[in-house]
Parts: structure tokens; C-alpha cells; sequence
């Protein structure tokens, strides 16, 4: 991606004292996506990340194509806060890309409300195993589509669905990881999509 940065500059917000519900929401994707570049740039408070410095050891194992300058890693998850109002807190969860730390993510799906599915349309086939995931927990989830600068496929919303075989209930936004106002809207279209599914459960007999 470009050089982009957040619109907004770094803040560090206290937790109201008032603040009584926790809502976990998990973003999860392949390998250098910018999982973890949606978390720092939405999160009220600094992130808790754990990336660190790729080794010979993820040679041969990590799939870079694509994002072959890519120099850290995640190696457990990111952890980011936003207040919703006086009382609701969204807690973010990072998950890592890479297929060797997958094992980690049936454990971080537990108690979450609903999901992130960041796509690189450079690399879609790295979805899959993430929307499968997701499917069998039966987590709501949105996708979105992280348009990096060297993307010259530029492919839509529709082509993208059909290539991932998502039905027409789950949404789809385009985004760019690196801006707050872009990626709270991935937030707003999921915290829209599990209170539009939260409505159907209410009226269903």
C-alpha cells in the first residue's frame, strides 16, 4: 500500500467508569492483509500487537507472494478498543495470517459477536479458510476489501463474491485499512449487519 496514514492523530482514551458491557469483535484474513493496520487505525487506545521481525524460520512455510516487502508478522493476535457510549465497549481482535497460526483461531472466536473478513483481491484464495471458519462456528461476518495501490485487477464487489462464493446475506464494503474513517465504516456495516440479524431472530416464531 501507499503512504497513506490515519485522518485522525493517535489518541489514548480512559475506559469510562461506567463502561459495563464488553462486545468482541474479531478481524481475521491471510497473511499481510492489514489486519493489523485496521486495528491501530481504529482503535481509541495504543494497540496491543504482537508483531514481530520475519526470520528464516517462516521461509519456506509463510506465502509472501504478494507481499514480498513485508518485514513483520503477527505472531499471536492485535488487541484494540472503542468506546460506543458510556456503558458499550467494542473490543478488536487481529487474528494472525499466516496457516501456521491458524490453530489459534477457533479459541479466539469464542464468546465473539461478529467478524472481519479483510480481503487482498492480489491474494482472495487466502480467504477461504477464514470465511470456513466462520461458517462453522455460525459467526456473523462482513467482508472487506482492502484496494491496495498495486492492484491493477481492480475487480468489483460482485466478481469478488462470486470468486469466494458468498451468499447475498453477508456484506461486502470496500475499504482502506490505513484510514480511521474508512475502517470505522467496516465496523458500522457489521454492528448493522448482527442488529439487521438480531431483528430477524426477534420476529422469527
Amino acid at each position: 500500500m501507499g503512504s497513506a496514514t490515519s485522518e485522525l492523530p493517535f489518541q489514548r482514551t480512559p475506559l469510562a467508569d461506567a463502561a459495563e458491557t464488553g462486545l468482541k469483535i474479531v478481524v481475521v484474513g491471510g497473511f499481510g492483509v492489514g489486519k493489523t493496520t485496521l486495528v491501530r487505525s481504529v482503535s481509541e487506545i495504543r494497540p496491543l500487537n504482537t508483531e514481530e521481525l520475519m526470520t528464516q524460520a517462516g521461509q519456506g512455510v509463510d506465502e509472501t507472494t504478494g507481499v514480498e516487502r513485508k518485514a513483520t508478522t503477527t505472531v499471536a493476535f492485535d488487541f484494540g478498543r472503542i468506546s460506543l457510549n458510556q456503558h458499550m465497549v467494542l473490543y478488536l481482535f487481529g487474528a494472525p495470517g499466516q496457516e501456521r497460526f491458524w490453530f489459534l483461531w477457533d479459541r479466539l472466536f469464542s464468546g465473539t459477536l461478529g467478524a472481519v473478513v479483510l480481503v487482498d483481491t492480489r491474494r482472495m484464495e487466502d480467504s477461504w479458510y477464514a470465511i470456513d471458519r466462520l461458517e462453522h462456528h455460525k459467526t456473523p461476518f462482513v467482508v472487506a476489501v482492502n484496494r491496495f495501490d498495486d492492484d491493477d485487477n481492480r475487480f468489483s464487489l460482485e466478481e469478488i463474491r462470486q470468486a469466494l462464493a458468498l451468499g447475498e446475506h453477508v456484506p461486502m464494503i470496500d475499504c482502506d485499512a490505513r484510514i480511521r474513517s474508512s475502517a470505522k465504516e467496516v465496523l458500522i456495516a457489521l454492528v448493522q449487519h448482527l442488529y439487521a440479524l438480531a431483528l430477524i431472530q426477534e420476529r422469527t416464531p
